[in-house]
């Protein structure tokens, strides 16, 4: 059961991470935002739209893959391939601190629409949950899945909690960005390292 946890804590983490489109957004309007709980409609939002991905992705493919070998083996390579391109694409970006200074605070409702748009309606997103989580999950059964999914889902609603709490004191520090730059390149050893792992299950399967 440990094992399951950190497999589950490690893989949403690293795939969490990287600071896409979703995660500025809410890092930003946790920036912007004249008080804290403003902001909570779109950290609320990203949560749920990620809850939404990992469930799908945990309950629904996982029948489909197991019938089918080489879908298996299919989704793992392009998770494979999809994690070393984001790693490298990761490592190399250079955030500036002006896209902090360029976003403006949004209403709840803008909020929310933004959010699920950059949440669902982004493809990496599906690859994250599909062909990565998703077929993570395909080694565990029973409570040992539903574990899995839960830490995956516990993940993201705190990460998305500390982005928002992380945004907020920022704003009231240097913008300057620099420390997103560290944070990316921890983000990039993550990924590369489950890369590899999901490349050792594909191989010993």
């Amino acid at each position: 059961m440990i094992g399951v946890i950190v497999h589950g804590f490690i893989l949403a983490l690293g795939l969490i991470l990287p600071l896409g489109v979703q995660n500025v957004f809410v890092f930003n309007q946790g920036a912007v935002q004249p008080r804290f709980i403003k902001a909570l409609p779109v950290m609320i939002t990203a949560s749920l739209c990620d809850t939404l991905l990992i469930s799908l992705a945990v309950l629904g493919v996982s029948v489909v893959v197991l019938e089918y070998e080489w879908i298996r083996t299919v989704l793992f390579s392009l998770g494979i391939c999809f994690l070393v391109y984001m790693g490298r694409v990761t490592w190399e970006s250079k955030p500036s601190g002006q896209a902090q200074e360029e976003t403006r605070s949004f209403t709840p409702k803008k909020q929310i629409v933004f959010a699920m748009s950059v949440s669902l309606l982004n493809p990496h997103a599906v690859l994250d949950t599909i062909g990565v989580i998703g077929t993570s999950s395909l080694q565990y059964t029973g409570i040992d899945k539903v574990v899995f999914a839960v830490v995956c889902i516990a993940v993201s609603w705190l990460w998305f909690l500390g982005l928002g709490i992380a945004g907020r004191t920022a704003g009231r520090m240097d913008p300057s960005g620099k420390w997103l730059s560290t944070l990316n390149r921890i983000s990039a050893l993550i990924m590369w390292g489950i890369a590899g792992y999901l490349g050792v299950s594909l191989i010993l399967s």
